[in-house]
């Protein structure tokens, strides 16, 4: 993302799109981007040249005119205005004071797509992380019990595979050395087990296990939960531990009640991360909690938990958060290169 010089107009409609959604700009708008530069993209290279030229773009459903004049001036060999502007606004980072945590870091082990609740293909969403210079990024649907999200039932996950890799395979053919890594946000259930088989998480290499219902639970009923949820031989980072949310479109939510010093003390026990979600409306754990996990001496994950390829760049609030907190590199995991970092995750299988 933000180069210089002319651009293909379908690709400058999918990079406006990207910016807007690391703005955190209203989804409508977003979706408006995504929409056209999905429905020019079906289009054959000549019927989108004559489009182009008898000025006709907006017959095409999902095209209005701020989409194809984007279209319309990219063809004439410039940077559309509105791609430009946001690729200025995007040279600066979204949070001061992690910028060189945020260069040393590889990956990112939390992101979802439109196979559960995620806006993109997974295709987009890889080609966000490899122009952000990741070398890997986990792809973390949901599992099947949140409903909500469309999660993935076993069958679903096994298809899902099969894409990644797909992709993985053409990457490889090409000489890329970028992975997508398989993986799953697995619900921790009432009873402190993972939603989703053994035989399917055995297939994944990060499995990222979260607390989504029952979040008002009283402290002793949710530490159970959580520190069986640790305790798993499959669980490699724990997601939003508090599950709170401090703003946005969904409210606010106060964090769950359990005795972190117990998990944290499973997490260094069970060699689990803790994550840092990087999302500015969770800011997930709190600072206080990060500090305390620094002291527990946590591993520790920064993700984003992105659902859109724009969000991707939220890792610049999350490396803030943990330099202002202290916690060094060497401690996050996802600063480790690929080989180290898989071997890690597949450690206690």
């Amino acid at each position: 993302m933000g180069q210089d010089g002319g651009v293909d107009g379908i690709a400058a409609l999918s990079e406006i799109a990207y910016w807007l959604e690391r703005e955190r700009a209203e989804t409508r708008r977003v979706r408006a981007y995504r929409k056209a530069s999905w429905a020019l993209s079906a289009l054959s290279d000549e019927e989108m040249a004559a489009r182009i030229t008898a000025n006709s773009l907006t017959e095409i459903p999902s095209v209005g005119p701020s989409t194809a004049a984007v279209v319309m001036e990219a063809a004439a060999g410039g940077v559309p205005a509105r791609l430009a502007a946001l690729r200025e606004r995007g040279r600066r980072p979204l949070a001061e004071g992690g910028e060189e945590l945020r260069a040393a870091l590889k990956g990112d082990l939390h992101s979802h797509s439109d196979w559960s609740d995620g806006g993109s293909p997974i295709e987009e969403m890889v080609a966000a992380a490899r122009a952000m210079g990741h070398d890997y990024q986990a792809l973390t649907d949901h599992s099947p019990r949140l409903t909500v999200a469309n999660g993935l039932t076993a069958e679903r996950l096994d298809e899902q595979l099969v894409v990644v890799a797909g992709i993985n395979d053409r990457m490889a053919a090409e000489g890329d050395d970028f992975r997508v890594l398989p993986g799953i946000e697995v619900d921790i259930l009432e009873d402190g087990k993972l939603d989703q088989t053994d035989e399917m998480l055995a297939k994944l290499d990060v499995v990222v296990a979260s607390v989504h219902s029952k979040l008002r639970a009283d402290a002793d009923t949710m530490t159970m939960r959580m520190v069986s949820g640790i305790s798993n031989r499959f669980t490699n980072v724990l997601g939003h531990c508090t599950g709170r949310l401090v703003e946005g479109s969904r409210g606010t939510r106060p964090e769950s009640d359990f005795d972190a010093e117990v998990v944290f003390a499973a997490c260094v026990q069970f060699d689990v991360a803790v994550e840092i979600n990087s999302r500015p409306e969770r800011r997930d754990p709190p600072s206080r909690l990060i500090r305390l996990a620094l002291e527990a001496d946590c591993l520790f994950s920064i993700d984003t938990d992105a659902h859109a390829p724009g969000q991707l760049a939220f890792q610049d609030y999350g490396c803030a958060r943990a330099v202002a907190n202290g916690v060094p590199a060497d401690r996050i995991v996802n600063t480790w290169p690929r080989e180290k970092l898989l071997e890690w995750t597949h450690a206690k299988r």
